[in-house]
């Protein structure tokens, strides 16, 4: 879809959306028609599937009257990136103010065409914790931060997409093909939380706060654009999707949505008190390690309160650490059903950060503590979990408390995300929210998708699955040579603290 031919009117960037500002919005509208006769509850709605994250995201692009506020680690080239990009190009053309926030880091190699798209009136790019040399490649970068590694080595993790201050979304995904399905050979199982009402103003309030701090640098203060350079990535990103409009992934696409009547912007709401939690986003420059009541994690632990029946953690990255494998055994051996389900070997993009895993699974299922880990070879089905053969990955970040509270988000449980990167995410207490969280961690670890890690009384570890209906057992832990040489780095080294 090709933008206006004219130059956009820029609107004045800035502060945050007013009540009124947001409700006169199309999409503001709708919330509060959503809302109605519900006391103040937020409203809450997981998104498992990857084409449905793909496709709210262009929705609300096209919906979108005043804002869209994109937080992200991670922008990559590709499909999903190109399109989103042109639909963001296309709203700007309309008025609408886009303010793009990515980590420095996850913006190597793009500085030329985050600036270029800086270069539009209505859009505003910029980076953060950023370095002023070795931008273009990956290596570069990485020898560029070895000066600064004590604040390098921090991140922004967060991932926020908010449209009109009137909806949000947070969870796992980055800007990328691997998010949403649309990668070969490999895809990540991932999980968002949509999130309306009352709770959507602290995100955005989260949002502006990280905008306007000082470790959020402007694009173009490291790369330059003419001053219309924003014409002719248009231009070029018109001419790619629609070369592209034919290919498989957007075929598939228009094929799933062709015969769906229009319906609801979400799924089915679950309504209830959300709680918006966020680092303070000066901790990359912190010196050492945050006193843990300082962070995220402090506040997710004190705000969402001891679990008396049952505790499930969902992490790609899974580092308990010795002090978090004493706390889930003392749970566990308390009576509290605890369960974890993460990564495998085979599926782990990180084996180093599995081999700090590795030697906290002993003790955590000596104490009845549940172990699954996702397999590596499957298919997506219509949920976002893997069926089949192609290779995939474990990328959600959640917990489940009890039957009654649920926690989505950017972290993984272990320290990087508690002591070093910025995260953010919701605690939402909505039984109805958590038992379909529940369902969905249950069809993720169904025998058909993970293995069931136990240990016999000789203390031998086997990894339970099926394969083609049977019930399969294997005794040494599924995954190749160079997986297993990156895993007993991780647990022979100094670096959990890190990870």
């Amino acid at each position: 879809m090709a933008g206006c031919a004219g130059t956009p009117v820029p609107r004045e960037h800035g502060s945050l959306l007013s009540a009124g500002e947001s409700e006169a919005t199309w999409l503001g509208q709708w919330v509060r028609m959503s809302a109605a006769d519900r006391s103040g509850k937020s409203g809450f709605a997981l998104l498992s599937s990857g084409q449905d994250a793909f496709s709210l995201r262009v929705l609300l692009s096209e919906q979108a009257d005043r804002r869209l506020d994109i937080q992200t680690y991670l922008i990559g080239d590709g499909l999903t990136t190109r399109l989103l990009l042109q639909r963001l190009l296309a709203a700007a053309d309309r008025g609408v103010e886009v303010r793009l926030l990515i980590d420095d880091m996850g913006a190597v190699g793009q500085g030329q065409e985050l600036a270029a798209l800086d270069s539009h009136p209505n859009v505003q790019v910029r980076v953060y914790n950023a370095l002023s040399v070795g931008r273009d490649t990956l290596i570069g970068r990485v020898l560029a931060s070895a000066p600064q590694a004590a604040r390098q080595h921090r991140r922004m993790h967060n991932k926020l997409w908010i449209a009109d201050g009137a909806l949000a979304i947070v969870g796992g995904r980055n800007l990328g093909d691997e998010y949403y399905s649309a990668s070969e050979p490999r895809n990540f199982t991932d999980l968002d939380l949509i999130t309306l009402g009352p709770v959507v103003e602290p995100l955005s309030r989260s949002f502006h706060l990280y905008w306007n701090h000082g470790l959020a640098q402007p694009i173009g203060r490291y790369h330059r654009a003419e001053d219309e350079a924003w014409r002719e990535l248009r231009s070029s990103l018109d001419e790619w999707v629609e070369a592209n409009a034919d290919s498989p992934y957007f075929a598939d696409l228009r094929q799933r949505y062709a015969d769906v009547e229009r319906g609801p912007l979400v799924g089915r709401l679950h309504w209830g008190e959300g709680f918006a939690l966020w680092d303070p986003p000066g901790k990359p420059a912190w010196r050492g390690r945050a006193a843990l009541a300082s962070t995220m994690a402090g506040e997710l632990l004190e705000r969402a309160g001891e679990p008396s029946e049952r505790l499930a953690i969902v992490s790609a990255y899974f580092v308990p650490g010795e002090l978090g494998t004493q706390r889930l055994r003392e749970l566990a051996e308390s009576g509290v059903e605890v369960e974890v389900f993460t990564n495998s070997l085979e599926a782990t993009d990180v084996p180093l950060v599995h081999g700090a895993y590795q030697v906290r699974r002993r003790a955590l299922l000596d104490s009845g503590v549940a172990l699954y880990e996702m397999r590596a070879e499957s298919e997506f089905d219509d949920d976002g979990f893997s069926v089949g053969s192609s290779a995939s990955a474990l990328h959600i970040k959640a917990l489940s408390i009890d039957s009654d509270r649920v926690f989505v988000g950017s972290p993984n449980a272990d320290p990087r995300s508690v002591w070093w990167n910025t995260e953010v995410g919701v605690l939402a207490a909505s039984p109805g929210l958590a038992a379909e969280l529940e369902a969905l961690a249950e069809l993720g670890k169904s025998p058909a998708l993970s293995y069931r890690v136990e240990r016999d009384e000789q203390g031998r570890l086997s990894w339970l699955t099926e394969q083609q209906g049977e019930t399969v057992s294997f005794g040494r832990e599924p995954g190749g040579f160079w997986r297993r040489l990156g895993a007993m780095l991780g647990r022979i080294a100094w670096l959990e603290p890190l990870l």
